[in-house]
């Protein structure tokens, strides 16, 4: 499939779905698990084309690796921090937790690894995440450009007489927590004590809260917040289990987003209270917005049910998205219907992911007749009717899956290169047809 049209909707949706697994949990999960000693059991993995990639490359790396596609089920036996091949071929994709993760991986090992990615991959920031892994004692050779994919590393215990005792290292994350994430999970396999104190200026880190949480519940001991944005994280060795990955809420969103601007109600199964992911803010700023949340018991156990406003008109909103900043293009999507102005700021790392997806949202919405106004770190988005717009998607998945929402109450819209989505979600606009036509 090379174009979707959207199909316009002419009744509320009383949508009710489920969704893959969290692919941010599902390739913390598939690290830890190769982390840890013994056998892990992952339950409701998510088989995107991210954590397809996450999965090829730990049995490039000569982890036994057990998938159940059907059930949705994987099986690891973790080397207790060690990597089992000494020496090999590492492909990425465009993922950047598998990117991040892997890399600093390979950098605690006692090994060396080429790491290949995609075109997409190669762009994206990574000299804050490896600047920090070579002050840690970890090498690498450029392939083709410096400080990015394609890249070859010896690791940190390739060289015995490396100090493993405490360190204290600098790092910026606000281009990515994922660095932040990627050695607060690795490095304590290899030193006694790393201290990483914070340079930047970004605070949002909801997933790196998630990263800290997920490390306990591998066994870990966890994680110390110190002064002056500091965190410190000590050696410990993470122990195989069973795990339940949550629904992916990032995947969820989009649904509460159509239920939001059509006037209806959805449910996505399996929601939690208690979620590890940062994009629950999203359904809550539905809330703000107007709209009305339900949790309710049925015998699938503690659902989430959002309805439309009352009046069918979501409120305009100032906030700033940078703790669930994958839900950018959620909000930028579903903002011309919305009785005034949307405001969206604190998303400026945005322009480093897949796409630069502030441009993005200015070019389709303008393309489609709505007035932006673009900021370095955001966006406002005012009121107005989509008109007719064949929606160029970047090779992105958030774009194709945001915009297919648009489309749903204008109608005319077209989505260009659709399947792109299957980077997390590859069923989406089968599910989005059945939706409609039900």
């Amino acid at each position: 499939m090379d174009r979707y049209k959207v199909k316009k909707v002419m009744k509320p949706l009383d949508i009710c779905v489920s969704v893959p697994g969290s692919k941010s949990i599902t390739n913390r999960a598939l690290l830890m698990a190769a982390m840890a000693e013994g056998t892990t059991v992952l339950k409701g993995v998510q088989f995107s084309e991210d954590s397809s990639n996450f999965l090829q490359a730990l049995k490039d790396m000569g982890f036994q690796v057990d998938i159940n596609s059907q059930e949705n089920v994987v099986t690891i036996e973790g080397e207790g921090g060690d990597i089992p091949l000494k020496q090999a071929k590492i492909y990425v994709g465009s993922a950047g937790t598998a990117a991040r993760f892997l890399t600093a991986f390979a950098a605690m090992s006692d090994g060396e690894y080429i790491l290949e990615s995609s075109e997409q991959m190669k762009k994206r920031p990574m000299e804050e995440l490896l600047t920090a892994l070579e002050e840690l004692g970890a090498s690498f050779e450029w392939l083709e450009n410096d400080y990015s994919f394609p890249m070859k590393v010896r690791g940190v215990r390739v060289n015995s007489e490396n100090d493993f005792s405490d360190r204290v290292i600098e790092l910026n994350i606000d281009k990515s927590s994922q660095f932040l994430s990627a050695l607060l999970m690795t490095a304590p396999l290899v030193f006694k004590s790393v201290i990483i104190k914070m340079t930047g200026t970004r605070s949002a880190r909801s997933y790196v809260e998630m990263t800290e949480q997920m490390m306990k519940l591998f066994g870990h001991s966890g994680v110390d917040k110190l002064d002056g944005d500091r965190y410190m994280v000590k050696k410990s060795i993470y122990k195989g289990r069973v795990y339940q990955i949550e629904p992916d809420v990032s995947a969820a969103c989009y649904f509460y987003a159509m239920a939001a601007v059509t006037g209806g109600k959805a449910v996505v199964k399996h929601m939690r209270k208690d979620s590890l992911q940062g994009d629950m803010k999203f359904i809550y700023t539905l809330e703000k917005m107007g709209c009305r949340l339900e949790w309710f018991e049925d015998e699938d156990g503690e659902q989430l049910r959002l309805y439309a406003p009352e009046n069918n008109k979501l409120s305009g909103i100032d906030l700033s998205m940078s703790d669930f900043s994958d839900q950018t293009l959620t909000l930028a999507a579903i903002a011309p219907f919305a009785e005034d102005k949307v405001s969206i700021h604190g998303v400026s790392h945005i322009r480093g992911q897949e796409s630069d997806r502030i441009k993005v949202i200015v070019t389709e919405l303008t393309r489609m007749g709505i007035k932006c106004e673009e900021y370095e770190d955001g966006v406002t988005i005012y009121p107005g009717k989509p008109s007719k717009a064949s929606i160029e998607t970047y090779n992105d998945h958030r774009v194709a899956m945001s915009f297919a929402v648009t489309g749903l109450v204008s109608g005319d819209i077209e989505i260009l290169n659709p399947m792109c989505c299957s980077k997390t979600f590859k069923e989406y606009f089968e599910i989005l047809d059945k939706i409609v036509l039900e």
